[in-house]
């Protein structure tokens, strides 16, 4: 009987010693020692690691609203032609507006998911009409421009002159600011609201005596019209009293369904701001010419309509509150001209945190 104990005990520890070599080591790195030929040892590291499978970002396509201008343009097309929109799984297909508002109609309509938007009808975010997902930069595309053959040569000469603009645009407010420094009332004036390609014709053809209208739209009636036109003022005249902040928005419903998606466009948007510096301006124009059919010569002109800030830029003035303050001071602006008529707070319409999230 003792001598079957003894078998059986020894085939258990026969059994377990060999279940022992066999076993793994779950996601360990085992280090195995192995003789080679010459009598040298040399280790061999098999790491087994238990690893998640590889998770990819679901590929979406975005409608984005753009101007057909540089300053609309420049990071949007830099992030195509570099692939950072790619990189975060999405696909970017352009459309056309004529304006900041028809943009922010689309993305009411569900037309268009994210569009960009100058200083002008940030009034509609300020409604609640549009979150600010991204700044994009601080411009001075705008300009207030007479016609010297029209009697139009200072802002003194504006009383009872016609006045072309399109209304809600940054260019309007603008021409508020200027008739205001005038010491002039809408009233005072006869405003004509067109369509910003109309704007254009009715300065060359003088069937208006001034316009307030943004680029291209600017050099092009420049151009045109040589020393006839006269710059009344622009965006940097103002540039205490009201900054031109220029930003990406998208719909408060849309935001709060696809807060995943609204990261990772910015995302790609910053990385493409990045890009956007001096050294790559000329690169940028030809971009955006071939997006706009313009001629390049006319895009590089407007390479100086903005101060081109980066990532970093916005990270910093947001952390010290500038950002907030330039807002601050833009909703101001609308509210003294009637504009808005109710105070919203800053951060409910400016996503802060998807900015600071996305630069990181």
């Amino acid at each position: 009987m003792r001598k079957v104990f003894s078998l059986v005990l020894i085939l258990i520890m026969v059994t377990s010693a060999l279940i022992g070599c066999g076993s793994k080591n779950n996601g360990k790195t085992e280090t195995q020692t192995n003789e080679t030929k010459d009598g040298n040892t040399v280790q061999d590291d098999t790491t087994q690691e238990n690893t998640a499978a590889d998770t990819t970002l679901e590929e979406i396509t975005l409608n984005i609203g753009y101007m057909p201008n540089y300053a609309s343009l420049c990071t949007v097309v830099a992030g195509i032609k570099m692939d950072y929109f790619k990189e975060q799984g999405i696909n970017v297909n352009l459309v056309e507006f004529a304006d900041g508002p028809t943009i922010i109609s689309a993305m009411e309509s569900g037309s268009i998911d994210i569009g960009y938007i100058g200083p002008g009808a940030h009034k509609l975010s300020i409604q609640g009409k549009a979150d600010i997902i991204a700044i994009s930069h601080y411009g001075n595309a705008d300009e207030v421009i007479g016609n010297a053959d029209k009697g139009v040569s200072s802002i003194k000469d504006l009383p009872g002159k016609t006045i072309a603009i399109a209304s809600g645009t940054t260019s309007e407010t603008i021409l508020n600011l200027t008739l205001k420094k005038a010491g002039l009332t809408r009233d005072d004036v006869e405003i004509m609201d067109m369509d910003a390609s109309a704007i254009v014709t009715a300065m060359l053809s003088g069937s208006v005596d001034a316009a307030a209208t943004w680029s291209p739209n600017t050099f092009t009636i420049k151009n045109q019209l040589g020393d006839k036109a006269v710059v009344l003022a622009n965006n940097k005249t103002y540039i205490s009293e009201f900054p031109s902040i220029c930003s990406w928005v998208a719909n408060p419903s849309y935001v709060e369904k696809n807060s995943d998606i609204v990261l990772r466009f910015t995302k790609g948007l910053f990385k493409a701001m990045d890009y956007r510096t001096d050294d790559n301006a000329a690169e940028i124009a030809g971009w955006v010419a071939e997006q706009t059919a313009l001629d390049k010569a006319a895009v590089l002109d407007q390479i100086y309509d903005g101060d081109w800030i980066n990532a970093a830029d916005v990270v910093s003035s947001i952390e010290d509150g500038t950002m907030e303050t330039y807002y601050k001071a833009q909703q101001k602006n609308f509210i003294d001209s009637g504009d808005v008529t109710q105070e919203a707070d800053v951060s409910d319409y400016v996503l802060f945190q998807n900015m600071l999230d996305a630069a990181e």
